[in-house]
C-alpha cells in the first residue's frame, strides 16, 4: 500500500480537486486530507470515504506538524511508501509506479523527488546544497548581481543538468516520496519547531544521514509555486524566523556535516558530468 498526505489551509476546492485526481486514491492508495484551517472546509470533508480520510485539526499546527499526523497514520497502516504532497501540484498518476519500481530496486533510497516544472513548462531548480547563511541572503536580496547568480547556480546544482539521478542532501518538500519503514526504524519525523519553511531542509538532511535522498528526473510533476515569502511580509517574517531556527540548530558558519555532505554531492556531479 501507498499512502499520501495533503495539508490544507483555506485551500480552494479547484486546487484540491487537481491533486486528488492526480493521486487517484483507491484500495491500494490511501490519502489523508489534513486541515489546518480555522473552520472546517466542508467541500474537503465531502471527499472523505474508504480511501480518503479527512482530519480537522481545529487550529493551524504548521506544515510539518500536520504532515506528522499523516506519517503516523501511514505507519499504523503499514504502508510501504508515504508521499508528502503540496496541494498546488499536478501529475500523471503513472509516475507513482515509476517511483515505486525504482525504490523497490534500490533499498538504500529513503526519499525521492521527481523533476518539477512550472505550469508553463519551465524547470524548477529544487536540488540544493545544504545552505550557508550567505547563500540565502544573496538569493533573497542580491539576486540581480553576477556574483549572486554564480553562487546561486552552484547552490541549486545547475551543473548537474537536472537530467540525471543524483543524491543531493537538500531538496524541495513539495513532493516527498518516502520509505515508511526507514522513518519508523530511525524515528524520523518533521521537527515541530519549524512552523513553516525549512522543515523540509531539516527533514531531508536527517534522512540523508541514513540513506539516499534522490532526485529522479524520469518522473515529472507540475508545481504552481507562488513564492509567497517574496510577496507577503508576514510570510517573509515566518521564513526568516525558520532560517534562524535552522542555523541555530546546525551552525551558522561552522557546520562540518554541511561541508562533508556538500562536498560529496559536488564530487558526484563532477564524476557524472565527466569532470
Amino acid at each position: 500500500m501507498i499512502t499520501a498526505s495533503v495539508v490544507l489551509f483555506h485551500t480552494p476546492n479547484e486546487i484540491l480537486q487537481k491533486v486528488i485526481n492526480s493521486y487517484a486514491p483507491n484500495k491500494e492508495r490511501k490519502l489523508f486530507l489534513i486541515d489546518n484551517s480555522q473552520k472546517q472546509l466542508e467541500f474537503a470533508r465531502e471527499y472523505a470515504g474508504e480511501n480518503i480520510q479527512y482530519i480537522f485539526n481545529h487550529k493551524n499546527l504548521g506544515y510539518g506538524s500536520a504532515h506528522n499526523i499523516g506519517i503516523r497514520r501511514a505507519m499504523q497502516d503499514k504502508s510501504e511508501y508515504h508521499i508528502v504532497l503540496n496541494p498546488d501540484i499536478e501529475f500523471e498518476t503513472s509516475i507513482l509506479q515509476k517511483l515505486c519500481s525504482y525504490a523497490d530496486c534500490h533499498k538504500d533510497v529513503v526519499y525521492m523527488m521527481p523533476k518539477v516544472l512550472y505550469p508553463n513548462g519551465e524547470l524548477q531548480y529544487l536540488c540544493k546544497l545544504l545552505p550557508m547563511p550567505l547563500d540565502l541572503a544573496m538569493r533573497r536580496f542580491l539576486s540581480g548581481s553576477k556574483t549572486a547568480k554564480r553562487r546561486n547556480d552552484k547552490y541549486v546544482l545547475k551543473q548537474s543538468g537536472y537530467d540525471k539521478i543524483i543524491n543531493p542532501p537538500c531538496l524541495s518538500g513539495c513532493f516527498m516520496f518516502l520509505r515508511t519503514s526507514a522513518l519508523k526504524k530511525h524515528h524520523i519525523m518533521f521537527d515541530d519547531r519549524f512552523f513553516m519553511y525549512f522543515e523540509d531542509f531539516d527533514f531531508i538532511r536527517r534522512l540523508h544521514r541514513i540513506g539516499k535522498t534522490v532526485y529522479y528526473p524520469d518522473a515529472v510533476i507540475v508545481h504552481n509555486h507562488s513564492k509567497e515569502s517574496y510577496k507577503n511580509k508576514k510570510m517573509l517574517k515566518i521564513h526568516m524566523k525558520s532560517a534562524v531556527q535552522y542555523f541555530n540548530k546546525y551552525g551558522w558558519f561552522y557546520d562540518s556535516e554541511r561541508k562533508k555532505m556538500n562536498a560529496e554531492i559536488l564530487k558526484e556531479i563532477e564524476d557524472l558530468c565527466g569532470g
